[in-house]
């Protein structure tokens, strides 16, 4: 009987020795509450009620973010929110340096989301979101590497704006549509009297080149559905005309 209790006991306490570590994990091995070393992937063991094994996940773990209230540089409040991805690369310090490797990781990301946001303009947060989850990957991976985690990207998901700034950004966006149309047009214009001037510079030097232009202007009205067609009838194109009379008489 003796003999049975004791093969069982022996039994359970090779069982409870034993530790099976995925490719993905790793076990810290504490002798007595002090750290021994790191072991795994595969079969290890443990020495029961000496060692205890506490096993880590290497695997990239992707956190979102909640969505933080961030008042911007030019005194706009918007909502944002964000993911994060990171992994322990160090399971030594994401035991011993840090009680809750994940949610210290998630409340550092909360507070540098709303710290670096509220040092930029809105327009900055909408147009340059790759510069801003840059600077904020590179602040969270300095503060996390202390605790053994690498965070290798950071991407801003939403940026929600209240209906009265929407409806101001609308009338802005209106506005520029509107000054850069009148920019244009005036543009136009310039180009346009420029091309007039050098033309009557051009029709200026020659009197016959105004005469062919006059005859010309006579041929498009004629053409058009009009019975009666009154037009002046400028000095320079007649002069040469009493001219030639002149010196016949």
């Amino acid at each position: 009987m003796y003999l049975i209790v004791a093969v069982v006991i022996l039994i359970f306490i090779l069982l409870s020795a034993i530790r099976i570590m995925n490719e993905y994990e790793r076990g810290v091995i504490f002798t007595l509450g002090r750290y021994t070393g790191t072991k795994g992937p595969g079969l290890i063991l443990v020495i029961p009620l000496v060692q205890r094994a506490v096993k880590v996940d290497l695997r990239v773990i992707v956190l979102d973010v909640p969505t933080q209230d961030v008042i911007s540089r030019d005194n706009v409040s918007v909502k944002v929110n964000a993911v994060v991805y990171f992994r322990v690369v160090d399971p030594e310090r994401a035991i011993i340096q840090v009680a809750n490797p994940f949610e210290a990781t998630s409340q550092l990301a909360q507070t540098t989301l709303r710290s670096v946001l509220g040092q930029h303009e809105l327009d900055e947060m909408l147009s340059q979101r790759d510069k801003l989850n840059m600077d904020i990957q590179r602040i969270l991976d300095q503060a996390t590497d202390a605790w053994g985690i690498k965070v290798s990207n950071v991407e801003i998901k939403h940026v929600d704006l209240d209906d009265t700034m929407i409806r101001a950004m609308a009338k802005q966006a209106e506005a520029e549509r509107t000054r850069r149309a009148k920019v244009i047009h005036a543009e136009g214009e310039k180009q346009a009297s420029a091309m007039l001037v050098e033309a009557a510079q051009a029709l200026g030097a020659d009197p016959r080149a105004m005469q062919l232009r006059y005859l010309q202007t006579l041929s498009d009205i004629s053409s058009e559905k009009s019975s009666t067609i009154v037009f002046p009838l400028p000095l320079d194109l007649i002069g040469p005309l009493l001219d030639e009379s002149r010196k016949r008489l």
